[in-house]
């Protein structure tokens, strides 16, 4: 059964990728769960280079990211400014103290690897319930099943996925009978990404006829080497944004996309009357993500080619903070809308002629799909709710 206070250490990639989006996908875990009550620690050792936004490159240095992790916590959670763990280069700790977080794991109930992001520490006691979410379905599998050359340490990393002892994915459709994701021996459970409401001011939900830009934050990079399962190649957002690249023109309403990712054909986007931004600096600190969504009509977006064709049923962390911040939400349906309700505040699509008439539909009644989107995202992403359920789903197993 659930202690009333389990210690649980959450990882994550905020220190690989300091930027405001990463922060919100992880931390709302990390917050969220301490939230509940229990005894939450952040901890992260990938073993790899951070990335530096100002430098635009990948750094040796740890201090941004670890200054950046700092800033976010006294912030939104002051009260956890003595819990977090960033190890640079699986060398050197900052935050909390590596023999301190050896105490810590030593005596920890769960060990919360959102996305695989970390090796298990060695000091983590045996007795620690260790917990795998999958956030990029139909990857992960068809990598555990393919173990592909091209990706770098694919065998160890398979080894340590498997290591854990309970199995979570986005992907809410991945038992659908349309379903293609191969679901190999995991016995998979389904969640979704969680929002702390808290986090995005009522004042924000305030619908403005001012606000009149659809936008979306996005990387444009496809994998490393060809995804293949079953003689079918599986892309990135490159595989799916040729479909509707002609929108502005066939629209008429606005489109900005903050994107990210050295291969982004950023002037042809251009050229079809895409308002293209960079990412990284658009989405430099939290305060900057969530100016950028609160100051936005609504999200519209494409999916990675991967989550639409296997029907995975994956929906966006991202997606979920414009609900939360009552912006409508257009996106295209990777099998989702079998769990979420649709039609308003969140409305699916799946060609553009589909694209162009859902924005026409919120565009005429913006009010009501405003205030449907708030009411989506506290009903179906509440932070208490989802991250409580997840917490029964590994207990009722554990006894």
């Amino acid at each position: 059964m659930l202690n009333s206070k389990a210690r649980i250490i959450v990882t994550g990639l905020v220190g690989l990728y300091p930027l405001g989006g990463v922060a919100f996908d992880y931390f709302q875990y990390f917050l969220g769960l301490a939230r509940l009550g229990h005894d939450v620690y952040y901890h992260e050792d990938s073993w790899r280079w951070p990335y530096h936004p100002l430098e635009r490159q990948t750094s040796s240095d740890g201090t941004y990211s670890a200054t950046f992790i700092s800033n976010y916590i006294k912030a939104y959670a002051p009260s956890l400014q003595e819990k977090w763990h960033y190890c640079h280069l699986h060398e050197t700790s900052f935050g909390m103290s590596r023999t301190h977080f050896d105490q810590v794991a030593r005596t920890a109930d769960l060990f919360f690897n959102i996305s695989g992001a970390c090796q298990m520490p060695d000091s983590l006691s045996p007795d620690c319930v260790k917990i795998f979410l999958d956030t990029d379905p139909g990857y992960n599998q068809i990598m555990l099943k393919e173990q592909f050359a091209w990706s770098k340490n694919v065998k160890q990393w398979c080894e340590s996925v498997r290591a854990h002892d309970h199995f979570f994915t986005y992907a809410e459709n991945i038992y659908g009978h349309d379903c293609l994701i191969p679901k190999l021996d995991i016995p998979w459970k389904t969640t979704r990404t969680s929002v702390i409401q808290k986090l995005w001011p009522q004042s924000t939900h305030i619908a403005s006829q001012e606000r009149t830009t659809w936008t979306t934050v996005m990387t444009w990079n496809g994998f490393k080497g060809k995804l293949l399962y079953d003689g079918v190649e599986y892309k990135s957002k490159d595989g799916e944004f040729e479909k509707i690249i002609t929108l502005p023109q066939d629209s008429s309403v606005p489109f900005k996309v903050a994107v990210g990712g050295e291969i982004a054909p950023t002037e042809r986007l251009k050229a079809y009357g895409w308002n293209i931004i960079d990412a990284p600096q658009a989405t430099l600190t939290t305060e900057c993500y969530q100016e950028f969504i609160t100051q936005s009509r609504g999200e519209f977006s494409i999916a990675k080619h991967v989550y639409v064709a296997l029907k995975s049923g994956w929906f966006s962390s991202r997606s979920a903070c414009y609900l939360a911040a009552g912006r409508p939400v257009v996106v295209q349906d990777t099998g989702f809308s079998h769990a979420l309700p649709i039609g308003e505040g969140l409305v699916p699509f799946h060609t553009k002629d589909e694209a162009i008439e859902a924005i026409k539909e919120v565009e005429g009644n913006y009010e009501r799909h405003c205030k449907a989107a708030l009411a989506i995202a506290e009903e179906f992403f509440n932070s208490d709710k989802i991250l409580q359920q997840f917490l029964e789903d590994i207990y009722s197993d554990n006894g």
